[in-house]
């Protein structure tokens, strides 16, 4: 019986300490968040006698419900009345990581995403331990800054053919673990803002997953009209996942209105990395190159696949910085035979091939 009377006294005493606790976690609804201010917490007691607890957190994706970390607290002593806490009366905390894009520094900052934060106070000085209350919030991690478009400028009238897009990373680029871009153009039409053009027509052009801060427009894309206004933007995304995107700014090409340019098909643009596409040609080489370096001559070759790799013609070709679109005459010394496959590549001052492939046709 003294057993029993014990044991109900503890119960009673546990559900009373429950009722007489309440937890609200300060987390921001949104912006950059540092992992010790996950332990901003106000703790109300109405009880008489000091308790001791101990709060445990639980950080999850609330998408996929992916726990990403554990953190629980250190014991401490709660007296009638509130209290703030902050990570340094939760410290030192236990924290187990069960992702690995989690920074674990003290004062590391969370990447960007959506997150779901619970927490779980314990009241340990009752024999059992008694949960005293829970409190789930929900936040999310948004850079302070969005990336920012730079080139070509707003309203802008261009001589390139082939126009290349710069623009500045998102702040802090510390909180991604996997910054990326893409790129969307699209046409203006009559009647239509800018930001109406992008959410509404189709895109002209679009390139995903883009490391770099700019993006030289490929030979291979539609080919762009001197008598059209495009718009154009800059999503920046963490892994697949969308982070912030940048203003809608708009470009034209000078030119007589109405009057295309050449054909992209006519030059063949030349890649850092080389892919399945071979180029069909004849005559002279075509070829469009974007001279990011600003070289004013690099040296090329020329290659035969069918050859056992054998350099059938070289030399150097003058530049201008920026875009150039080339034509280099067939001579007869390059050797070039009807129906072969041969690599043509350039190498730049920063010891970068850009390269095409293509098979040859004598005229």
């Amino acid at each position: 019986m003294k057993y029993r009377l014990l044991t109900a006294l503890l119960l009673c005493a546990g559900l009373f300490t429950k009722a007489q606790i309440s937890m609200t976690a300060q987390v921001p609804a949104a912006g950059v968040l540092q992992k010790a201010q996950l332990w901003n917490i106000l703790l109300v007691s109405a009880s008489e006698q000091p308790v001791d607890v101990r709060i445990i957190l639980r950080l999850s994706d609330p998408h996929t419900n992916q726990p990403i970390l554990t953190g629980v607290s250190r014991t401490f002593t709660l007296t009638k009345g509130a209290r703030q806490v902050t990570v340094q009366d939760a410290g030192p905390v236990a924290y187990e990581y069960l992702s690995p894009n989690v920074d674990r520094s003290i004062n590391g900052l969370l990447t960007v995403g959506n997150y779901l934060a619970c927490y779980s106070l314990e009241v340990v000085n009752i024999k059992f331990g008694e949960q005293a209350v829970e409190d789930c919030v929900p936040f999310a991690v948004e850079p302070l800054a969005p990336p920012m478009l730079n080139m070509p400028a707003d309203k802008s009238q261009l001589d390139a053919v082939f126009p290349q897009f710069t623009w500045l990373p998102p702040a802090p680029v510390n909180v991604f673990t996997d910054l990326n871009y893409d790129l969307l153009l699209t046409e203006v039409r009559t009647g239509q803002s800018p930001d109406e053009a992008i959410q509404q027509n189709a895109p002209v052009f679009t390139s995903t997953h883009i490391k770099d801060l700019y993006y030289n427009y490929p030979a291979s894309g539609v080919a762009l009209d001197t008598s059209k206004t495009y718009a154009w933007t800059v999503i920046a995304r963490n892994a697949a996942a969308f982070a912030a995107q940048t203003e809608v700014w708009t470009f034209k090409l000078k030119g007589l209105p109405g009057k295309p340019h050449l054909p992209a098909s006519a030059y063949v643009q030349l890649r850092k990395e080389l892919d399945g596409n071979v180029a069909a040609l004849s005559g002279s080489l075509k070829f469009y190159y974007m001279n990011v370096p600003g070289d004013k001559r690099v040296h090329y070759e020329i290659i035969g696949l069918n050859e056992q790799n054998t350099v059938v013609g070289s030399g150097e070709v003058n530049l201008q910085p920026g875009d150039n679109m080339l034509e280099l005459p067939v001579e007869k010394g390059m050797r070039l035979s009807s129906q072969k496959t041969y690599l043509f590549r350039v190498l730049n001052s920063r010891n970068e091939y850009w390269q095409m492939k293509f098979v040859y046709s004598q005229e």
